[in-house]
């Protein structure tokens, strides 16, 4: 299932999601640069008029980004784009698979979906008027979406298997490792910050007359580096990822069961239940 396969407005939700993440994630750092610069000016490198203007300049920078971030607030529209994003594409499987309430002939089942749309749009509306318009002139309703739906069952559900089922479990195991590989890596940098800040301490104390210790820039690097895993939230999102993928791993058996469209519907609603579960447990942590 490729991305332009699904509807106009899960591709828009997805953009403007992708969009405001970045931004946030932009400001934040830009919030931590600020902070590592205003350490170094600190340092009284120099002493004229120029260097102080410049300095207190810092301060100002970092007042302009952290209001920016308090009125746009792009991690909430981050998460709000994302959660739409991701009901429509949970939408979109159960029609594409014939799942209640999408069974039946292709005309009703393609009304339903406008209206099951429709009404996502009209709860959305604030989300709405945060999303892009890059994808708004492509279809709600695709044509690989009706080709999918027209397979037989048996090959319905070889798709959904491979192309949802397994996809979103590779998709959690792969985040999972991520954020193991990353905490471990931001642990070892933060903890070489210290390890360095503490060196200089004690070289302080051995070579008085040098003044410029760069202990402060330091500080900061180390304090960012802990705000920057809180905020990312990287051993608990691989927990989290983890026990998703193992659940998921508990679905997919549950397939053998499967053997008329109407049991096949109800494997469908219950996938799709745990998928939009534990994204919503996702979102809510990221709202924390």
């Amino acid at each position: 299932m490729k991305q332009e396969d699904y509807p106009a407005l899960f591709l828009d939700a997805d953009a403007a999601s992708n969009l405001y993440q970045s931004k946030f994630l932009r400001l934040i750092r830009g919030e931590y640069m600020v902070l590592f610069l205003a350490a170094v000016f600190s340092m009284n490198f120099f002493t004229d008029v120029i260097y102080g203007v410049l300095y207190a300049g810092v301060f100002f920078v970092g007042l302009l980004v952290l209001v920016s971030r308090a009125q746009t607030k792009p991690e909430q529209w981050w998460y709000r784009c994302r959660a739409l994003a991701e009901s429509v594409k949970t939408l979109t499987w159960r029609y594409m698979m014939r799942a209640t309430p999408f069974e039946g002939d292709e005309a009703t089942a393609k009304l339903k979906l406008r209206d099951e749309l429709h009404k996502m749009f009209r709860e959305n509306k604030d989300v709405a008027k945060q999303i892009t318009n890059d994808w708004s002139g492509n279809n709600q309703i695709t044509e690989a979406m009706v080709e999918v739906r027209g397979l037989k069952r048996v090959d319905r559900m070889t798709y959904y298997l491979k192309h949802r089922v397994d996809e979103q479990r590779g998709w959690y195991n792969r985040k999972s490792k991520t954020n193991r590989d990353c905490a471990k890596l931001w642990f070892w940098i933060s903890g070489i910050a210290y390890v360095l800040a503490g060196s200089m301490v004690l070289s302080r104390i051995a070579y008085p007359d040098w003044k410029f210790w760069p202990i402060e820039p330091l500080i900061v690097v180390a304090t960012s580096i802990v705000g920057w895993m809180q905020i990312k939230k990287f051993n608990e999102l691989a927990a989290a990822y983890t026990v998703a993928a193992h659940e998921i791993g508990l679905i997919r058996p549950m397939a053998d069961a499967v053997t008329n469209e109407a049991s096949f519907s109800e494997f469908v609603n219950d996938a799709e239940k745990a998928f939009s579960r534990e994204h919503t447990l996702w979102i809510a942590r990221q709202s924390d």
